[in-house]
């Protein structure tokens, strides 16, 4: 996931957020797969990973994020 957002927005409450709102929108869904899924009861784990790419061109770094389907 590529995401540009406001450097006065912690990063820790943007994951949070961000989270937060994709499990209730898919949870409300009532999907079979998303229930099948889910982690102790939980749809995320209560981790993140995000790394910075300041100063790369997006395009490059779009093609490295789709790239990594195959």
């Amino acid at each position: 996931m590529l995401i540009e957002y406001p450097t006065t927005i912690a990063l820790s409450r943007l994951v949070n957020s961000l989270k937060g709102v994709s499990s209730r929108m898919l949870r409300s869904k009532n999907f079979p797969e998303v229930q099948q899924r889910l982690w102790g009861g939980h749809l995320w784990s209560p981790s993140y990973f995000a790394v910075s790419c300041g100063g790369a061109p997006i395009e490059f770094v779009r093609k490295y994020i789709e790239d990594q389907r195959r």
